[in-house]
């Protein structure tokens, strides 16, 4: 009777439940570093595109500084850093004698849509307005 009272006095866990609480805690950890995977990713997108911003503001000044914008269609490149870009710049006549400039910013390494799209009016050789 002794050894029956000694074996129903063991405290601790089982090991099934132990498995099932490493299983428990590998599952959350592999949530949390998916999740951080994620951010980071999240964190790189939003820097391409505030560079391709920059890029495309950097282009409109340009224009704005030019006396020649001409109409028409053109590609260039638009390297901010390690980041390899593609300008398209598209400018059209409008009524009145503004033109309408339209750029937008792709990576040159990846396909996909534009990282900046930047549209606005540019008065060039208006009469009162030096360059």
């Amino acid at each position: 009777m002794e050894r029956v009272d000694a074996v129903q006095r063991q405290e601790g866990f089982t090991l099934i439940e132990v498995l099932v609480a490493l299983t428990i805690v590998a599952v959350a950890m592999a949530a949390a570093v998916r999740a951080t995977g994620l951010m980071t990713q999240g964190n790189g997108l939003l820097r391409d595109k505030a560079l391709a911003l920059l890029a495309a503001q950097g282009r409109l000044a340009e224009l704005r500084l030019e006396a020649s914008a001409k109409p028409g269609v053109r590609q260039f490149e638009c390297d901010q850093g390690r980041l390899r870009l593609r300008c398209e710049q598209r400018i059209a006549q409008t009524q009145g004698g503004l033109l309408e400039v339209s750029l937008q910013v792709f990576d040159r390494q990846r396909e996909g849509p534009a990282l900046a799209r930047l549209q606005t009016l540019i008065a060039v050789g208006l009469p009162g307005i030096r360059r």
